[in-house]
């Protein structure tokens, strides 16, 4: 199995949780303190690694098997994004999407900073599943 890390609408409680609802949870887990979020047209998160400016954002972990990944969760990102690893607060390092290169340069007008607000569901006023 592959710890896969998200971080928007396949968390608890959102539209696409259902990609990664038949695996184990596995908690709910920061990032290390070197990734920024992007509000991609403000429909969906992008994680960006910046070693210089970034901060611990949250997220869920799920123990999903590759090849679910790639037949179930992967088809139903947005072309913005790829698959990536990132490391957590705790040093793990995880499966996750993030921001293609290219795109911040290319697509400025349609992304939004919320780094500062910690993570996808804090800046969309979303409460914490129970």
């Amino acid at each position: 199995m592959t710890a896969l890390f998200c971080s928007g609408d396949a968390m608890r409680g959102g539209r696409l949780h259902h990609n990664v609802s038949t695996h184990p949870f596995l908690g709910g887990v920061r990032t290390a303190p070197h990734y920024r979020m992007y509000a991609v047209r403000d429909a969906f998160p992008a994680l960006l690694e910046d070693p210089s400016g970034g901060v611990e954002l949250a997220g869920e972990i799920y123990d999903v098997p590759l090849s679910a990944i790639r037949t179930d969760f992967l088809p139903d990102e947005p072309p913005e994004l790829e698959l990536t690893v990132i490391e957590l607060d705790d040093g793990r390092d995880v499966l996750a999407v993030g921001l293609r290169p290219g795109v911040l340069e290319r697509q400025a007008a349609e992304l939004a900073d919320i780094t500062a607000t910690g993570g996808w569901r804090a800046y969309k006023g979303l409460p914490e599943p129970a």
